[in-house]
């Protein structure tokens, strides 16, 4: 077996990793940024800047030269970041926030569709947050061009990352779109992975945010009695839900793209009006292959 993955490296991809890893004939390819990376045998670490669409195309065209003539059975889109502002900038100037979480898995998703074995995988993490009836903050409106340069009127915080999270499951909804008009039996899973306290979405966690995190879990807990979404799951149990999904151990419903993990448990709601818009669906695809430089 064959897989790719971003991020790998730390928090949810990490654990899922354990899993990848452990299975017999199975090569693993991983986009991380640095070097001396700690990976599990079978694993192959290659350079990668989510930040930088040509740290994107070098790792695809890499990726391509060290698989040869073998295909990809799953492509995992893991990696993501929430940026304390939306004024920092990617390498091309975008919003580093939609640049990292939307456009570069997009642009590497579109690099490595062709690659793809027949009947291939694709999953991409994505977040209830997406959902306005589920998050409280979630997008109700999508102004793609206010993502890639935010002004003054743009989202902001969790609103601005929940709005990334939203592209990543249209672009999962074209990517399947795409798989059935080829009829090359790709199947493709948004993922949430819920609340996860222990990960480095925000960045590396201070000492004081690793003191607080036992202490606000039991607050959680009590919200998520009423509120399901707040309940803070751990990085662990996420991780082995994206392999039990990669890894066909569970499967969704027929008609479904969407698996949420609530409680620990892995369940199979309904994406929010927007996310099923297809209108908003193809003008993002557009968009983004404008930004990217690739052909609609």
């Amino acid at each position: 077996m064959t897989i790719v993955m971003t991020g790998a490296t730390s928090g949810i991809g990490a654990e899922a990793l354990k899993h990848f890893a452990a299975l017999a004939n199975t090569k693993i390819y991983i986009g991380a940024r640095g070097k001396g990376r700690d990976v599990p045998k079978g694993t192959a670490v290659i350079p990668l800047d989510l930040s930088s669409l040509e740290s994107v195309r070098n790792f695809a065209e890499e990726v391509k030269q060290q698989l040869g003539n073998t295909k990809i059975e799953i492509l995992i889109l893991n990696a993501g970041i929430q940026a304390t502002d939306n004024i920092q900038k990617s390498n091309e100037g975008f919003e580093l926030t939609f640049a990292t979480n939307h456009l570069a898995h997009y642009l590497l998703a579109r690099l490595l569709f062709p690659n793809l074995a027949k009947g291939g995988k694709i999953v991409i993490t994505t977040s209830d947050a997406h959902d306005p009836e589920v998050i409280f903050f979630g997008p109700k409106t999508l102004d793609i061009k206010a993502l890639a340069y935010p002004d003054e009127n743009s989202p902001k915080g969790m609103r601005f990352y929940a709005a990334t999270k939203l592209c990543n499951l249209l672009t999962a909804r074209s990517l399947l779109a795409i798989g059935s008009k080829h009829n090359n039996g790709v199947r493709v899973i948004a993922y949430n992975p819920g609340l996860t306290g222990d990960t480095s979405l925000m960045g590396k966690q201070s000492a004081f945010t690793k003191i607080l995190l036992p202490v606000i879990r039991p607050l959680f807990y009590f919200i998520s009695m009423f509120k399901p979404a707040f309940f803070m799951g751990t990085a662990k149990r996420s991780g082995e839900a994206l392999a039990e999904l990669a890894l066909g151990k569970v499967t969704l419903p027929g008609d479904k793209i969407y698996a949420s993990l609530v409680k620990g448990k892995l369940t199979f709601p309904n994406i929010s009006h927007l996310a099923q818009d297809d209108s908003i669906r193809d003008l993002l695809w557009i968009e983004s292959a404008k930004m990217v430089a690739l052909p609609e």
